[in-house]
């Protein structure tokens, strides 16, 4: 089962740019898939990548952090592809109890106008 391992420890570099002081680490699928993925140390990520405006209502920094530091690193260095990144995203938001409302919308969000930041491979 999916599961996060360490913790996102952070420091803020700016109002919506932050640093990852540690190694963080996801665990995907089953425990016979063996698959992690680790963002390292250094890593900067503006956490959920939400307009502005919207920020009363979804902001960067709300329970889904940790699962859009995760997509932030895949859509940069993923050699997965987007879909993979996306998927990801949107299982890591279960992990972390998000309301399914909230997780549709942001994983919607990032299928509908994600590809211009995807960078991966």
């Amino acid at each position: 089962m999916s599961q996060f391992t360490t913790p996102a420890d952070l420091r803020m570099l700016a109002d919506d740019k932050w640093e990852l002081l540690s190694p963080f680490s996801f665990y995907v699928g089953e425990p016979e898939a063996n698959e992690w993925i680790t963002v390292p140390k250094g890593f900067v990520t503006d956490l959920a990548s939400i307009p502005r405006i919207l920020w009363p209502v979804l902001p960067p920094s709300g329970e889904y952090a940790k699962a859009a530091i995760l997509h932030d690193y895949l859509y940069r260095y993923g050699r997965k592809g987007r879909r993979y990144a996306d998927a990801v995203f949107y299982e890591a938001m279960g992990v972390l109890g998000v309301a399914r409302w909230r997780k549709w919308l942001l994983y919607a969000a990032v299928r509908s106008f994600g590809g211009a930041f995807y960078k991966g491979s």
